[in-house]
């Protein structure tokens, strides 16, 4: 009996070790109407913006750390529903970089408070602002809305995100001190029902944190975005006539500056955005010395791997779509290292604060890696893809393909040449007529038409190569399906009798590609190139593809991104994680290359 009651003992011992070790103190996150409190004692949050989904999980640690030694108490993070969410009702927290959970208590291992970004919609320069494509199924859905269907798909991931976030919340012992209602609604509608709705969503799985919301300084958009009892974020609050505002339109509640932006993101074919850094300085300057919290959006950007970077489009011929990058020209560059911004906001903190910021982390190594040999291997037509008819063309959605390419087929009976118009091209897309190239149209601009000549065949084919480049995350304009969204015609004549295969460029189809060697009859446009190189350490690097023209790239299966010779970006990251001591291998495709030429890898994005 004694030993069973000393095992007893030691069992009870043993538990409450291990609960002791793992459990967090319990704190109290207030505010009133002008101000923030923990534990009662009045707190400015001073946050970096930063995205797990764009960083490489192995620096997750080392990100936080960057942002606590520039001056941060928080972290502001989006977690991206179709990250999560790949295929309808299938979802994915475990993946790579797709534990949120990990990252959240990654932030409270180091003393980082947490503002939660769920969305549903979080834009974020992220393909559909996160919402997930199979949405735009629904011929009649309405985006952000308290349309049924999307409610219900909302609430879908909901409930399975609390699971990741409730244990997490600084009410049960966890960093999450807020969470975000929708993001910059004000900009883009004004159905209060549907933030009700996702405010009763969120109660009802036990989220009892404080709610906001993040909206223009502009009293329609504050008005439109938030609810008298949501904390007012402002993108940006960078000045007393903001926060004034602010007070006016609701003044019972405190506000924050939820996005002060030190960097620009870049769209292809522009210059680098390179902000100037006075406005920044000037406007933490009045943050510091006036107590008002602020996020930097975004304190490091990171890098928008595979088909993630999304797209602008202010009106229905628009469309700007991002580049693979998200440096953001940000305080912390993709990379990683501190800038001199960086530098500057850690001065203005340890000044204004008057504290000792702990040291800056190690930077993460970079290498060169010298130039290489590419070897053309295949081709995108050598490739037989299943394919369905369909009288008229389908989009990607509507086939349930989330991104990459797709091919329309038909044979041109009546009219065989002319003006070929393609309503709406989403958004690049090649013409081939019996097998030759035509050119390419592009959806910005709406020049739409491209001229078909005349041939010896009775019924030519035409092939029709369609590109997703990315889709609206911002705007009036986010119902962006892919593909041919209406219709084909051909002096006028509408085409139909179509077939339609979908080329996703997922990883089953990469698999596939690199271990295929055909270089018979090989087309001159839509090419693959395969090199390898050897290393003897690893470490980051970011390739060069300047000698090449538009296209994918991929290393040992990681798709690293877009690159487009258009510019500004030429050079794609590549994490030390992607990487292996021995043998490498690199897979190109572009569209347009006509021969293999050599890659290298650099340290830097630019020279």
């Amino acid at each position: 009996m004694i030993r069973k009651i000393k095992n007893l003992f030691l069992l009870g011992l043993i538990c409450w070790m291990t609960i002791s070790i793992h459990a967090q103190p319990h704190h109290s996150f207030t505010y009133d109407k002008d101000k923030f409190y923990l534990d009662g004692a009045e707190i400015q949050l001073i946050a970096g913006e930063l995205h797990p989904a764009r960083i490489p999980e192995t620096y997750w640690l080392h990100r936080i750390r960057m942002a606590k030694a520039m001056g941060c108490n928080a972290i502001s993070m989006y977690d991206f529903w179709n990250f999560h969410e790949e295929k309808e009702g299938l979802f994915d927290f475990l993946g790579e970089r797709k534990n949120t959970a990990r990252f959240i208590r990654l932030c409270q291992d180091e003393g980082m408070w947490v503002l939660f970004r769920p969305g549903p919609y979080v834009c974020g320069e992220w393909d559909l602002g996160g919402l997930p494509p199979y949405l735009l199924k629904d011929k009649n859905m309405a985006l952000r809305s308290d349309y049924a269907p999307y409610m219900s798909a909302v609430e879908r991931y909901f409930k399975v995100l609390a699971e990741e976030i409730t244990p997490l919340l600084i009410t049960r012992g966890g960093p999450i001190i807020m969470l975000q209602i929708e993001n910059e609604y004000g900009s883009y509608a004004n159905d209060h029902k549907y933030l009700r709705h996702l405010e009763k969503i969120w109660r009802d799985l036990g989220v009892d944190v404080p709610f906001y919301t993040a909206d223009g300084p502009a009293p329609y958009m504050l008005e439109a975005g938030n609810l008298p009892n949501f904390i007012v974020g402002l993108n940006s609050g960078n000045n007393e006539k903001d926060f004034n505002t602010a007070r006016q339109m609701n003044p019972n509640m405190p506000a924050l500056s939820t996005e002060t932006y030190p960097g620009w993101l870049t769209h292809w074919g522009e210059d680098w955005a390179r902000p100037d850094t006075t406005e920044l300085k000037n406007a933490f300057i009045y943050q510091l010395t006036h107590g008002r919290s602020v996020v930097f959006y975004v304190l490091h950007g990171g890098t928008n791997f595979g088909f993630t970077a999304g797209a602008n489009g202010g009106n229905p011929t628009a469309y700007q779509p991002d580049i693979t990058s998200y440096d953001y020209d940000a305080p912390i560059s993709e990379n990683g290292l501190p800038t001199t911004k960086y530098y500057m906001l850690r001065r203005l903190v340890e000044k204004y604060k008057k504290v000792k910021l702990p040291p800056v982390p190690e930077p993460i190594m970079t290498m060169e890696i010298p130039s290489f040999a590419m070897n053309k291997t295949s081709n995108l037509f050598n490739y037989k893809f299943s394919s369905i008819s369909s009288p008229m063309p389908l989009t990607m959605e509507q086939v349930n393909q989330n991104h990459g390419l797709i091919m329309y087929k038909t044979r041109l009976i009546g009219h065989h040449s002319g003006t070929l118009r393609i309503t709406e091209p989403h958004d690049y897309a090649l013409i081939y007529l019996d097998g030759k190239y035509q050119g390419n149209i592009q959806r910005d601009g709406g020049k739409w038409e491209i001229k078909l000549p005349k041939t010896d065949t009775a019924n030519p084919e035409l092939l029709i190569l369609v590109e997703a480049m990315g889709r609206n995350n911002y705007g009036q304009y986010m119902t962006d399906r892919k593909g041919i969204t209406d219709k084909v015609t051909l002096n006028g004549m509408i085409l139909m009798d179509w077939e339609i295969s979908s080329i996703p460029f997922d990883n089953d189809f990469i698999s596939g590609i690199k271990n295929r060697i055909d270089t018979s009859a090989l087309q001159k446009e839509c090419t693959f190139y395969t090199g390898t190189f050897n290393l003897d350490k690893t470490a980051d690097t970011f390739f060069d593809l300047s000698n090449y023209q538009k296209g994918y790239l991929f290393v040992n299966g990681h798709h690293l991104g877009r690159f487009w010779n258009i510019g500004p970006q030429q050079r794609l990251y590549c994490p030390a994680d992607y990487l292996k001591e021995g043998v490498n291998e690199l897979l190109v495709f572009d569209f347009y290359q006509q021969e293999p030429m050599p890659v290298s890898g650099k340290k830097n994005l630019t020279e």
